[in-house]
């Protein structure tokens, strides 16, 4: 979800910049990839052995999600190409799930934009014991879905969901935001997401 289907990482990262110089550190731009896709609890606790700041991790997670989902609810775009993308797969009758790292409240708040109706559901960081890059998270989608995993295209711009989904058997087909992504058979690599059609998806099982 965030970074592949809305822009959303730069706000992530800045709302923790945000709070962490309210408090007397400043979070440089070299630590965005050490957050960049990781569950809450796991950015968190990064964000305060670097920063040493006098907050727990619930108080500094609670500030941050409570910041994100205030101005995701205000609304965000869409990346370019996945509108496009959404009405393929519709047409087609593929079924797709949404799997995020992020909680189910920053899901609720940001499907106002995506389209809740969209998806035949929803994973959230908080709907599994182990998050990204587990595959857990994965591997419960195409549960739910009825679908093997061996089935399944991930769309990713993340290294830990990559890993994710490749742990999981899936055919992956990242679209990088900032991390580079280490190689793996089943990664395949798009530009962007305007890049991406039904047949580019279909090409993967080629």
């Amino acid at each position: 979800m965030d970074g592949t289907l809305i822009d959303s990482e730069p706000l992530w990262f800045d709302t923790e910049m945000s709070i962490l110089a309210d408090h007397g550190f400043l979070l440089g731009r070299e630590h965005w990839v050490n957050v960049l896709g990781k569950p809450n609890d796991v950015a968190v606790r990064y964000l305060l052995d670097i920063s040493g700041i006098a907050l727990t991790p619930e108080q500094l997670n609670q500030r941050i999600e409570d910041a994100m989902v205030a101005r995701l609810s205000e609304g965000i775009e869409l990346v370019p190409g996945a509108k496009e993308l959404f009405i393929e797969l519709e047409a087609a009758g593929v079924p797709t799930a949404l799997v995020t790292a992020s909680s189910r409240r920053i899901v609720e708040a940001s499907l106002g934009s995506i389209g809740a109706d969209r998806f035949r559901l929803t994973i959230s960081g908080d709907d599994v014991t182990n998050g990204k890059p587990h595959p857990e998270p994965y591997l419960a989608a195409a549960r739910e879905l009825g679908v093997h995993p061996t089935r399944c295209v991930v769309i990713e711009d993340s290294p830990n969901g990559s890993r994710s989904a490749t742990a999981a058997g899936c055919r992956v087909l990242v679209v990088p935001h900032a991390a580079p992504i280490e190689p793996h058979p089943l990664i395949s690599v798009a530009g962007s997401l305007a890049e991406v059609g039904i047949d580019r998806l279909r090409g993967l099982f080629a």
